[in-house]
């Protein structure tokens, strides 16, 4: 018993025999220093930790402790983990303000330290209003105690088990019992005489040997065994093992007669037979004759031997021997049988066939039919001439040799066709005749066989017919297709390609089949071209000069590209209209067309005004330009007396990008008037001038810094080259002014590429705005700077110029 005294409180605290006791003035003060481990040093082991033995009997107390409290209080168990019905309810007893709690097990409980070791139990104490949890832990440790030995196997005689010789190896025969468990405790065998063959496990099993126990009958064996756990304690016993013999033991063969043939050559001391008799400890013995010159046999297994050479030339009544062999139970004497034994001797074979031819390499082509004869073998036998022989085809694990020969007696024939280009390059055929004669021992001969086969060109190259597209731009060089040649000879598919009419427009690779374009396509000249190509296989045969062809038709279809501009007619004009007040006029029309597409309506051209529309006074529908009222009004708007024109015509070709040209036409509006004018034979004046503006779109590019720089450098060098030129012929400007009045109303063509690739190139577009006065003058005339290319309208009566 340990006290405490804290002012006036009293705790103590029994584990196994420990008491504990509590004081507290009233009921409402439970002692807060029992679950404070702070206010107490010896108190600050809680929880309270109890360690018991699995051999702790139901009922017996594990845990008490006691305490003071004004009021009844009230002490319970709330929880065990893992769950678990071993703990009973915690009893409580006191007198006047002091109180004892006990924790017992209950009647249920099986403690077992190797399943659970260990429990945590919570145990509630309330006392007025206030409530406590108290841990409990309970550790079950494992029970140690001394092995005993029960039974008479401890007593000084031992205990006695009677086992019949019969019995299996390794049987169980007695199991050793202790008062304890058998966990932790080894057990052995301490004898010294036979008894060391038996073996005990660490369960205590005793079991028989391993070879079994026939031929111990009679026998006793004495087996001390030792049991002894980890701390050195033991206990020991003996155990006598009594063999009994097999009362059903009885010896008898199953036959009356045995004969056994052997062979002349059979060395002295060789095995020429067995015997068996049912029985346990079987002997044998040959009792007649005896002696017995030629042969022996073993008493434990039965085997005859021979003791002396065979040999029929020298004894000739070693042909055939008798004997009388005599089974018997040596413990049991009068347990016996007989068995007629008869041995003949048979002369031996000594000398294999002999063939012609001994071996046969061969050629043969591929194309040799089935049951064609490779050889003919002829065999004889030293031994005897009457000798018959069977003839066997011995393969040499090749799949395509277990088929491919077949034997009519002595003669080998093809029995399938010999594939050379199914196996190439591997083409022998390899097997082995046996030839085995009728004598004893059989004696056989091997004659190898080799045949090499040699291939034979059976198949004519071929080729599907194919159609081949191609776009008509295509650069020269591009690969158009490739003709798929197949031939079945080995080696496969091993071709010549060529065309027929030597194209000059295509080429084909002669190895690789491969048809390239040589020349320009044009899909408005020719649409299809049609090819034939030849096949010729090449080294297919032992005769180099035996070769096959084939040919095959090869189509290529040209695929359209939009590379023209579409053509428009007129391509100038120069009209003179009426200011009438109406709208919706038709001022003029055009036709026009594409030579990508010939059959194109003309109605599928886009048509646009893109520069001269002042005011918006035209506009078009399809192919066909109107006008609106126009003003003259001198206090309105004042619209120009003469248009120039730009309509831009598009194409929608099959591809992309397209293409576009421009016609111009002049329109001279002449105002409308309710009178007719007075003639003059005055001059025409010249009215002051209007101004035109002119827009014209172009396609902005952005090239790549490289691209600059080459570009530059070209620039420069076609400045130079220009320059020499102006240099050289200073004339050549005054003659391009005469020779271009003789051209007058020519075609303007400003064809414009509209970059619409699916690419998604950023197009940006930039306006030149450029503006320009028209006068009254006449332009009758359309040249073209040879300097600087430009297009240019000019008046063949005053020489005046206007640059397009």
């Amino acid at each position: 018993m340990k006290l405490l005294c804290l002012g006036g409180l009293i705790f103590a605290l029994e584990m196994w025999g420990a008491s504990g006791l509590l004081n507290i003035g009233d009921c409402k003060s439970l002692v807060r220093d029992l679950l404070s481990p702070g206010t107490a040093p010896t108190l600050r082991g809680l929880p309270w930790i109890v360690n018991i033995s699995e051999t702790q009997e139901p009922g017996s107390v594990i845990h008490i402790f006691s305490f003071n409290c004004s009021c009844p209080p009230i002490v319970e168990l709330d929880s065990v983990n893992p769950p678990s019905s071993f703990f009973n309810q915690p009893s409580l007893s006191g007198y006047y303000t002091q109180y004892l709690a006990k924790v017992t097990l209950s009647s249920a409980a099986r403690l077992d330290a190797r399943q659970v070791n260990h429990y945590q139990l919570n145990l509630k104490l309330t006392c007025v209003e206030k409530t406590w949890n108290l841990p409990l832990s309970v550790e079950v440790f494992e029970a140690r105690g001394h092995p005993i030995c029960l039974g008479p196997f401890a007593s000084t005689a031992g205990d006695k088990v009677q086992v019949l010789e019969t019995v299996e190896p390794q049987s169980l025969i007695y199991v050793v019992l202790l008062r304890r468990g058998l966990t932790g405790v080894k057990m052995m065998i301490t004898s010294h005489q036979d008894a060391r063959f038996f073996y005990i496990n660490e369960l205590g099993q005793v079991l028989t040997p391993t070879q079994g126990l026939i031929g111990s009958a009679y026998k006793h064996f004495q087996l001390k065994i030792l049991v002894i756990d980890g701390q050195g304690n033991s206990c020991q016993g003996t155990l006598t093992v009594e063999v009994l013999p097999n009362p059903s033991n009885k010896v008898f063969f199953g036959i009356q007669f045995q004969t056994f043939n052997i062979s002349e050559d059979l060395e002295a001391g060789r095995v020429a037979g067995q015997i068996r008799a049912n029985g346990s400890r079987v002997r044998y013995e040959i009792t007649e004759p005896v002696p017995c010159p030629l042969y022996s046999i073993s008493s434990v297994d039965g085997l005859i031997r021979t003791t002396a050479p065979l040999d029929l030339g020298r004894n000739p009544g070693a042909a055939v021997t008798k004997l009388q062999v005599m089974a018997y139970d040596p413990l049991q004497p009068s347990t016996s049988a007989q068995l007629s034994v008869t041995i003949n001797v048979q002369p031996t074979n000594t000398w294999a066939p002999r063939c012609t031819p001994a071996l046969l390499v061969t050629q043969v082509p591929e194309t040799i039919p089935a049951g064609s004869v490779l050889m003919t073998l002829a065999c004889s036998d030293p031994d005897s001439s009457s000798s018959t022989f069977h003839y066997q085809l011995r393969h040499h694990n090749e799949t395509k040799s277990n088929h491919s020969f077949r034997l009519q007696g002595p003669i080998l024939q093809v029995n399938s066709t010999l594939d050379y280009d199914s196996f190439a390059p591997n083409v022998q055929y390899r097997t082995t005749i046996l030839v085995t004669d009728s004598g004893q021992p059989p004696q056989t001969s091997e004659v190898p066989v080799l045949v090499t086969v040699t291939p034979v060109n059976e198949y004519s190259p071929i080729c599907p017919a194919h159609t081949f597209l191609v776009r008509e731009d295509a650069p020269h060089g591009t690969l158009v297709g490739t003709v798929l040649g197949s031939d079945r000879d080995y080696p496969p598919n091993n071709i010549e390609y060529h065309i027929s009419d030597s194209s000059a427009n295509f080429y084909i690779d002669p190895r690789s089949g491969k048809l390239h374009l040589l020349a320009s396509l044009d899909y408005e000249k020719q649409k299809t071209y049609t090819l034939v190509v030849f096949l010729t296989d090449q080294d297919q045969d032992q005769d180099s000069t035996h070769r096959q062809s084939g040919s095959c038709t090869i189509t290529i279809e040209v695929q359209n590209v939009n590379d023209h501009a579409p053509e428009c007619e007129p391509p100038f004009q120069e009209l003179t209209i009426s200011s009438a007040p109406s709208i919706n006029a038709e001022v003029t029309r055009w036709t026009c067309w594409d030579r990508d597409m010939p059959e194109q309506a003309p109605g599928a051209f886009s048509f646009t005004i893109v520069g001269g529309n002042s005011n918006g006074r035209f506009y078009m529908r399809d192919n066909i330009l109107f006008h609106n009222v126009f003003s003259f009004q001198p206090n309105g708007l004042l619209d120009s007396h003469t248009y120039e024109l730009l309509v831009r015509v598009t194409d929608k070709g099959p591809t992309l990008p397209l293409f576009s040209t421009t016609a111009v036409v002049i329109v001279h509006v002449i105002p409308w008037m309710t009178t007719v004018p007075t003639t003059s034979t005055k001059p025409p004046m010249i009215s002051s001038p209007t101004p035109l503006l002119v827009t014209r779109i172009e396609d902005y590019w952005a090239p790549e810094a490289w691209f600059v720089v080459v570009l530059t450098v070209t620039g420069v060098l076609l400045l130079t080259v220009l320059g020499w030129l102006l240099c050289r012929w200073p004339g050549r400007m005054a003659l391009s002014q005469q020779t271009g009045g003789q051209s007058s109303q020519t075609l303007l063509l400003d064809s414009t590429r509209r970059n619409e690739n699916s690419t998604g190139e950023l197009r940006k577009k930039k306006n030149d705005e450029t503006s320009s006065i028209l006068s009254l003058q006449q332009f009758d005339g359309r040249a073209q700077d040879p300097v600087t290319g430009r297009d240019y309208l000019f008046s063949s009566s005053t020489g005046a110029r206007r640059w397009l």
